[in-house]
């Protein structure tokens, strides 16, 4: 199997398993009426991305988010066109997770809590990141998402770009997830993450077609984010290159 495929294959599939797991442990909660809960919710997103890019690292780079990819093309590690397939890989299997995650759920009937599945995808949008505009305005969402990705970034460059890095795998990056999501999950959903948030926006049909207009929120802030901390990070803190 040729490199560029086995890269493609592996940000498929870590993207799948993130959004699976994560939006699942969110429509969980909704359908049981509170558990696993933020706790959960939060571990469940830190836990497979820590797997899932101890996996890949090796192979694709453990991308597995196309603001991760933006911040590589950005400092040259990796090509446009290679990093254009990568976000469409990321994206393919974000949107592969939330149509299974709303096949499983829609079928699903009533619970202690006296909640179909079916109403848990109308109650939290197939775990779908989005923010109340009541509350939360765009600006503010926006920039929720920027500094959350970037201090993923930063995890990123300092764990696992970095020769100096120390030797934990993806370990240091789930948990800067797990500890965003504590943060941010009630204001944005803290999502950080372009993929995760529009496949199940995708998946998610009527239940999430409210969403679409506050998707842009999404994309910009992560993106902005993850680029501004690899540019820092590569030009003021990586060891310059050699003449």
């Amino acid at each position: 199997m040729a490199n560029q495929t086995k890269n493609l294959v592996c940000e498929f599939i870590g993207t799948f398993t993130l959004t699976f797991i994560g939006a699942g442990a969110i429509l969980t909660t909704t359908w049981t009426g509170g558990q696993p809960g933020i706790m959960g919710i939060a571990w469940a997103h830190g836990l497979a991305l820590a797997i899932v890019v101890s996996a890949t690292m090796n192979i694709s780079g453990g991308h597995i988010n196309p603001a991760v990819t933006a911040a590589m093309i950005v400092t040259g590690r990796i090509k446009p066109g290679a990093g254009v397939a990568y976000i469409i890989a990321q994206c393919a299997g974000a949107t592969v997770a939330g149509c299974l995650l709303a096949i499983i759920f829609g079928g699903l009937t009533q619970t202690g809590a006296a909640m179909t599945g079916r109403a848990a995808i109308e109650g939290c949008k197939l775990g779908t990141p989005f923010f109340n505009s009541a509350t939360v305005s765009a600006g503010t969402a926006v920039l929720v998402e920027i500094l959350l990705t970037f201090l993923l970034l930063f995890a990123v460059f300092g764990t696992a770009v970095d020769s100096r890095a120390p030797k934990i795998g993806g370990f240091g990056i789930g948990l800067t997830v797990t500890m965003d999501i504590f943060m941010g999950g009630p204001i944005t959903g803290a999502a950080m993450n372009p993929a995760r948030a529009i496949g199940t926006l995708i998946a998610g049909g009527n239940a999430t077609a409210s969403l679409w207009s506050q998707h842009w929120v999404y994309w910009v802030g992560p993106v902005v984010g993850g680029v501004l901390a690899a540019l820092i990070y590569d030009a003021l803190i990586l060891k310059p290159s050699k003449p």
